[in-house]
């Protein structure tokens, strides 16, 4: 048994963040599935947005987040996000992060911009801002003698109040399984973070890694927990369609230094569908691709830079030159096969402007949190500055609170269960789970899909209780679990969505209503 002032799930930009700034007060755990550089934050490419040139300002930064959220931002959560940005940045650059330097300009740093944005505003490190950020944060944790690092450990679930018999909704920790001994561990901990990131795996496709398979948003629900705006998944317009690139995004940037995007012929079809073309917020230009493919049967579609030079190109693009250029793509001399493909949970967690869930003493940060910043659909690179944001906020609110005494906690209890006679029940469902999702919960969406999937969920859900139920945990279970909970929780909101907004579009239900509102889900019998 573990026991430390805060524990913090994630290992992503929020959960780092989080850490580094309360370790000089605390006693601080981390816990992440793989090494601490895994995780989506180091596969951000594009960078961070923020108001930080003299040509910018907040009120216009504030505009396009709104627009881009299609009506649901919660704009007092927006404004304080973008009031923040610059300090976020700042921090970040204390901390030793190199981004991409720029003499022409009085800021020194350069700017790029992004579909949806009316300024530069998106500070980067070339096209690797995630890994960048990541690896300079990970350095300061490494270093720190008041944090406690746990790799190769996978949350299993929370502890409540409820499970303990005790009164009132609060959480004491967390069980984790230490996935190389295959022994599940009690962690302690006065306050615990959620900061494992979002749900893409449940796709088929996905710019995200093996680690998004939203544990925390699952945990946060059986625990309690409100969760909201799930039927919004951005699918990213812009992924490397090759048989041998699992995952590789070609960022927003591009477009936003000239990419044109083509059909096989070289015709460009983005003025058809949007006056903004190529700069159109994601959830339209994906959903043009997506249209013009079905239409035409075709495979992928094509994104041309290769107008720009080749210095420009490995300046600006130095790991997309590189990697298209080992698959046999030269970026300078041919355009890029790219497709549509899950990218970013807008939904998530219901959190405050403290980052505080339902549930006392637990806080949910990053991808995992639903704080009405993203609305129907997230502005590209506000993503990170959230995480910085209100993990700046849930660090205040966690240091202003007075000293609690914990619970005795139980240990894992595994006298009931045996080892798993057959394996394959969990790689089946896993891949089962992920087509149908991709097939009737997709970019398009129509009643009678999501009903099937729903269906198909249930069948799932109950195979998989029975599983856990009487075996002994592993990762691939744990994650498969959290996963069809998630389907399940995307599901019921998209259906409970009649008109098509952002990110939702709904064959049936195909303009839009004339007061929106989030979809705020709860819980049974809390």
């Amino acid at each position: 048994m573990l026991q430390f002032d805060t524990l913090i799930i994630g290992s992503g930009l929020a959960g780092l963040t989080l850490a580094i700034k309360l370790a000089d007060r605390q006693k601080v755990g981390l816990i992440t599935k793989k090494s601490l550089l895994d995780g989506a934050t180091g596969w951000a490419q594009g960078g961070i947005a923020a108001v930080l040139s003299e040509d910018d300002s907040l009120d216009a930064h504030i505009q396009d987040t709104l627009t881009a959220g299609a009506g649901l931002c919660d704009e007092t959560v927006t404004r304080y996000v973008v009031e923040h940005g610059k300090a976020a940045i700042d921090w970040l650059i204390d901390q030793g992060v190199q981004f991409t330097k720029d003499s022409s300009n009085r800021l020194g740093y350069h700017l790029t911009r992004e579909g949806g944005h009316s300024r530069r505003r998106i500070i980067h490190a070339a096209d690797a801002t995630g890994h960048a950020v990541q690896k300079t944060l990970a350095a300061r944790i490494m270093e720190n003698p008041n944090i406690t690092v746990l790799e190769n450990h996978l949350s299993v679930d929370l502890i409540t109040g409820r499970k303990l018999g005790l009164k009132g909704k609060r959480c004491y920790g967390a069980y984790a399984l230490n996935s190389l001994s295959d022994e599940v561990i009690t962690i302690v901990a006065q306050n615990t973070v959620l900061a494992t990131g979002g749900t893409g795996k449940v796709y088929l496709y996905t710019s995200n890694p093996d680690t998004a398979t939203g544990d925390g948003i699952a945990m946060a629900w059986r625990a309690g927990c409100r969760v909201a705006n799930m039927e919004f998944i951005q699918f990213h317009p812009t992924c490397l369609y090759h048989p041998h690139a699992k995952s590789f995004l070609i960022s927003e940037a591009v477009r936003g230094e000239g990419g044109i995007l083509k059909l096989p012929d070289g015709t460009r079809f983005m003025p058809w569908h949007d006056q903004r073309a190529e700069l159109a917020p994601r959830d339209i230009v994906a959903r043009a691709i997506d249209f013009e493919m079905k239409k035409r049967g075709l495979d992928c579609v094509y994104l041309d830079i290769s107008h720009q030079s080749v210095e420009f190109l490995q300046e600006h693009f130095p790991t997309i030159y590189a990697r298209c250029l080992s698959l046999g793509i030269n970026i300078s001399k041919e355009p890029i096969p790219v497709v549509p493909a899950a990218h970013y949970t807008c939904g998530g967690v219901v959190a405050d402007l403290r980052a505080r869930t339902d549930v006392e003493n637990l806080y949910a940060v990053g991808e995992t949190a639903y704080s009405g910043l993203h609305g129907a659909n997230r502005l590209a690179s506000n993503s990170l500055l959230e995480c910085l944001v209100f993990a700046d906020a849930a660090v205040r609110d966690i240091l202003n609170k007075p000293h609690q005494t914990p619970p005795t906690l139980p240990a894992w209890d595994e006298s009931r269960v045996t080892d798993a006679d057959e394996q394959i029940v969990i790689s089946h469902n896993w891949a089962e789970l992920r087509h149908f999702m991709w097939d009737y919960v997709g970019i398009v969406r129509t009643n009678k899909r999501l009903q099937r999937a729903q269906h198909r969920i249930q069948l799932l859900q109950d195979e998989i209780h029975e599983y856990y139920t009487n075996f002994h945990v592993s990762s691939d279970l744990l994650e498969l679990r959290n996963l069809v909970m998630n389907a399940e929780l995307i599901v019921q909101s998209a259906l409970l969505r009649h008109e098509s907004r952002g990110l939702h579009f709904s064959k049936d239900y195909p303009g839009l209503l004339a007061d929106p509102r989030p979809t705020i889900l709860t819980p049974a019998n809390y």
